[in-house]
């Protein structure tokens, strides 16, 4: 199996403004992606986040996403992030996964930021994500997901793991950094897999400030790369296939998980 490079990019993000954003990202995508095979930016990379759906919620055809099909296809890579989504009268915190050759996967959040109001407009998924990139098994996920080991959890099953990364993207406030550098941490620990956090930077419309804490962490829970705090940040980093097939193989706890159904 090949290493997977990664590219993922934390910003600030111009509040209400996806025209902006589009051409910040795809500039430095565009000048940084190319060799890699996957670039992941935060959640609500248009928008920042909450916003009012009515107002900026996109569609499956929309420029947003034609502008992700054209980074993927241009640089070779699978782009993913979150947006704003509408189908009828339902609004959705939305993953997209899009490939090069202009297919998409996507995964509804789940677990809505209730305290911040956000169950209030947007409705959550119901389902998970599992994607193939070169080999790897990949779980993304949104923001608030993070705090959900059940909803998190890798699965075992003759020696075979459910997925070998997981990915979370988001707009986790400066206030709560403690949880995100410790939760990321601990997923990746009980899951035996590498965990990618990507956040954002600065300060949003109604004033919330983010310290972004980007980082990628391997099966062992140690840190692999981390962009520095409060910086933009475009971090060119690799998963290497051999180093977490040896750590699963020697410290094989997986074969010891509970096995459960999950019901919601």
């Amino acid at each position: 199996m090949e290493d997977l490079q990664l590219l993922y990019i934390q910003s600030n993000l111009v509040w209400e403004n996806p025209e902006k954003n589009r051409a910040h990202f795809g500039e430095i995508i565009l000048r940084e992606a190319p060799g890699c095979d996957l670039v992941v930016l935060p959640e609500t990379f248009t928008t920042g986040f909450p916003v009012n759906p009515v107002t900026f919620a996109e569609t499956t055809y929309s420029d947003s996403m034609q502008w992700m099909q054209k980074m993927a296809t241009e640089t070779g890579a699978v782009v993913t992030g979150s947006l704003l989504l509408k189908e009828g009268n339902l609004y959705t915190n939305s993953l997209i996964w899009m490939c090069p050759d202009g297919r998409f996967e996507r995964y509804d959040k789940r677990h809505v930021f209730s305290m911040g109001g956000e169950h209030e407009k947007i409705s959550p998924g119901n389902k998970q994500l599992l994607v193939d990139l070169n080999g790897w098994k990949i779980k993304p996920m949104v923001c608030y997901d993070l705090r959900f080991p059940v909803w998190s959890k890798n699965h075992y099953h003759k020696g075979n793991f459910e997925y070998d990364l997981s990915v979370y993207v988001a707009n986790w406030p400066a206030a709560r950094a403690y949880p995100w550098n410790n939760l990321l941490v601990a997923r990746a620990i009980e899951n035996q897999s590498y965990v990618l956090g990507v956040n954002r930077i600065g300060k949003d419309g109604p004033g919330n400030e983010y310290a972004g804490h980007s980082k990628l962490v391997d099966a062992k829970g140690q840190i692999v790369s981390e962009a520095p705090q409060g910086k933009e940040s475009a971090i060119k980093s690799t998963l290497s296939w051999d180093a977490l097939h040896q750590f699963r193989k020697k410290f094989d706890v997986g074969r010891d998980w509970d096995t459960f159904d999950l019901t919601y």
